[in-house]
């Protein structure tokens, strides 16, 4: 069945799509890849929010600084930075040999150089009321009211902050922080958006929009290898927008696309193993590699005792909510949901991979349900006798996961409902404070684990704070951290995710990790853990 159904899809998406007939060799190099998505939103980073625009903007624009593979900052269009002792002034020293992609909005066609007035009109265009952009409350409440971003002579560019924020290289790696020419906004305006002018290893070329996108090599591009050859080696990059993953897959077993983000369900069984390995007779054919995502997915407590709606809820009992933790076998969840493609998260909310995780953590829970009945008669609540039921809010894509921890937390006398939500209904209703129990997931904004505990500051709204977690231990190490060094702002980072805990107004059921499947002949592709792929050093044998 499976290839039936390949011969029928493959040949409408390839003439539609790649048009394979078309298919660049010799010495060209390619890299053909897939947005599931249908399309790509916008090529302008001020509206990089989700992950193929992302994607896109990081091929076409650079950053300041940005994340490598083991999530260290390192230097890109800044060669150099410092923080005043206060914590409240940063100074980037940029590189002096970045050019503009060429483009008709310069004089005779030729990118110019980029300078510290590039940094702060592209920041400042971030926070404009006018732009709109997604990405502005990185900066919104942040920075200083006058002179927030200030160009000290062609190389050096600052940023003052209202108060101190050790994460805020971490943050300028996101890519709304991008570097854009101002000459091309002012031509454009908000047709930018399909115009972009930027400073990255690949250049714009064509884009038929729902169909394809190309994206050739900027031969100017200022980066190199380790032998001094110009980066990237592509010649171009082309994207197609079949919005079914499990189309994306057939395509890419059939190697009319290079790589693929991940695997459609249907396709789980059928590739990997329950140890999220590849099967025996797709060894040979796809390359399998598995880095981690910083990713938590949780079941998440309202715990404001001034909601009214906690009055009959039976999670504003912290004991209760202690044995909930207990009652629920993540390594089953793990293995039989998710093909052992993820990680239980048996240690705390921040995800595996992000620096502040730790291995040894003995904080977090794990399956125990003779523990979870103690703490239920504990609570008074013998095998969960007159404890009043349970109803956890999930999207649909989720309900299988979430009746079987219904299941695991009635095997323990919680009486347990699952109620089927629209995704954004949902998050209406945990920002509104008018959901109880909540299935959710939390994706790093960037490669911090304050990102993370930000989720239960109590000064926040929702989001981050959808729990309406309160604890002044908590709060008071969240605020000595924003100016202090990172390695010891990790180990205050390590004792807040044990306070939260201990309070247990979250269930952390697992850490995902990143399946990247590509072809055998791709070589040098890399990614960090934020799933920002990187193909400045692809090749193609």
């Amino acid at each position: 069945m499976h290839r039936a159904l390949l011969r029928f899809l493959v040949l409408p998406f390839c003439l539609l799509v790649f048009s394979c007939s078309t298919r660049k060799t010799g010495e060209n190099q390619v890299f053909y890849l897939n947005y599931s998505a249908g399309t790509v939103e916008s090529l302008d980073p001020a509206y990089a929010k989700n992950l193929y625009n992302m994607w896109t903007d990081h091929m076409l624009y650079n950053t300041l600084v940005e994340t490598d593979e083991h999530l260290q900052v390192v230097p890109s269009l800044a060669k150099s930075w410092s923080v005043s002792d206060d914590g409240l002034r940063y100074t980037f020293h940029l590189r002096n040999d970045v050019f503009f992609h060429d483009n008709e909005v310069f004089p005779d066609g030729k990118g110019r150089k980029v300078t510290a007035q590039d940094v702060v009109y592209s920041f400042n265009r971030l926070i404009d009321p006018a732009v709109a952009s997604t990405g502005a409350w990185i900066f919104n409440d942040r920075v200083a009211e006058k002179l927030p971003f200030y160009a000290v002579d062609d190389t050096t560019f600052q940023i003052t902050l209202r108060e101190p924020f050790r994460p805020l290289p971490e943050i300028l790696t996101m890519p709304y922080c991008s570097i854009v020419a101002h000459e091309a906004v002012a031509r454009w305006g908000k047709d930018f958006a399909r115009h972009p002018v930027g400073t990255g290893p690949f250049r714009f070329d064509y884009w038929d929009e729902g169909n394809v996108l190309v994206l050739k090599k900027n031969l100017r591009y200022w980066e190199h290898d380790a032998s001094g050859n110009r980066l990237p080696y592509l010649d171009a990059v082309q994207i197609g927008f079949v919005d079914s993953k499990a189309t994306e897959f057939f395509l890419f077993l059939q190697g009319k696309i290079d790589f693929v983000n991940n695997i459609d369900g249907s396709f789980k069984d059928l590739v990997l193993t329950k140890d999220g390995e590849l099967k025996d007779e797709f060894r040979d054919k796809i390359r399998l590699t598995k880095r981690f995502y910083l990713n938590t997915e949780y079941i998440g407590f309202l715990v404001d005792e001034n909601n009214p709606l906690l009055s009959s809820s039976p999670t504003k009992h912290l004991l209760v909510r202690k044995a909930i933790n207990y009652a629920i076998d993540r390594p089953r969840i793990a293995r039989y949901f998710k093909n052992g493609a993820v990680n239980p998260a048996t240690e705390g909310f921040i995800p595996k991979g992000m620096p502040g995780y730790d291995s040894t953590a003995t904080f977090g829970y794990h399956y125990d349900p003779e523990k979870a009945l103690q703490l239920l008669a504990e609570a008074g609540f013998p095998n969960g006798k007159g404890l009043p039921s349970l109803t956890i809010l999930t999207p649909d894509n989720w309900a299988d996961i979430v009746n079987f921890i219904a299941t695991q937390l009635q095997d323990v006398g919680i009486k347990t409902q699952v109620e089927i939500i629209q995704a954004n209904i949902l998050r209406q209703q945990m920002s509104k404070s008018e959901a109880t129990a909540f299935r959710a997931q939390w994706i790093a904004d960037y490669p911090d684990a304050e990102t993370y505990l930000a989720f239960f500051y109590s000064r926040f709204p929702a989001p981050p704070n959808y729990t309406r977690f309160r604890h002044e231990a908590f709060d008071k190490l969240y605020e000595q951290s924003m100016n202090t060094p990172d390695s010891i702002r990790r180990n205050i980072y390590r004792t807040m995710d044990s306070i939260v805990m201990s309070q247990a107004p979250v269930v952390p059921l697992f850490y995902d990790q990143m399946l990247h499947f590509t072809q055998p002949g791709v070589n040098g592709f890399r990614a960090n853990p934020m799933n920002l792929i990187d193909l400045k050093m692809v090749s193609k044998k």
